[in-house]
């Protein structure tokens, strides 16, 4: 693989079940969806940092309950017209849903108009910022799963992920030098090897060490692979 040059293709979008990266960080999230049909209330918000998987993770909860996914902000124009018969994801509920229109969301699910409703969020919905009070009482009592920032063993399966992903060619233990050095979130991953695919297709080189020091901004010496 050594002599094969990156292509600079765009990344796949990926949202089945055999393509998430299953870690610690996101055990507990895992749990919490697989045991939906149990959820109190049948209510879920699943919250985290960006790009520690919550998109993906509601679409694999939506392939299997047959959820309708919705982002936040298409919430109010689509609320009359929501099937009674599917469960619902919203999206960015936390930033971008109208507060009126979720706290009518959240009254047809309780009165179980809905199946099941799961709603992501950067953060727990006890933080969500809203002036309607009874809105605020439902938000503070909804259950919730957490999804952490990676450890080295996951980050490592996601760097290598993410390389399948664009088709990145890279040499042997580049991962392994990139873990200490590299920012410790799943975004920093995300950035970190779309500016390493640009490098490499820019010199026209398989990833290296010599291309990873470059866009890390070390100075260290060393052999490029």
């Amino acid at each position: 693989m050594g002599e094969q040059l990156a292509l600079g293709l765009p990344p796949r979008e990926d949202f089945s079940a055999a393509s998430f990266v299953d870690g610690e960080a996101n055990a507990a999230a895992r749990w919490a969806l697989a045991g939906w049909r149990a959820w109190p209330g049948r209510v879920l918000v699943l919250y985290g940092p960006p790009g520690t998987g919550k998109t993906h993770l509601a679409h694999m909860w939506a392939a299997e309950s047959g959820a309708l996914i919705l982002p936040g902000d298409e919430l109010s124009s689509r609320l009359d017209n929501l099937p009674a018969e599917r469960a619902i994801v919203v999206e960015n509920a936390d930033r971008s849903a109208d507060r009126t229109a979720l706290f009518h969301l959240l009254n047809r699910t309780q009165s179980e108009a809905l199946p099941a409703l799961l709603m992501t969020g950067r953060e727990a919905p006890a933080r969500w910022q809203t002036d309607i009070p009874d809105l605020r009482s439902r938000l503070l009592a909804i259950p919730t799963a957490a999804l952490e920032e990676p450890d080295d063993a996951l980050l490592a399966r996601l760097l290598t992920k993410l390389f399948a992903d664009r088709q990145s060619p890279l040499v042997d233990g580049l991962i392994a030098y990139l873990l200490p050095r590299m920012e410790r979130s799943v975004e920093g991953a995300r950035r970190l090897v779309e500016a390493l695919d640009r490098e490499a297709l820019a010199r026209r080189t398989p990833i290296n060490r010599g291309v990873a020091r470059r866009v890390l901004g070390e100075q260290d010496s060393g052999e490029e692979t």
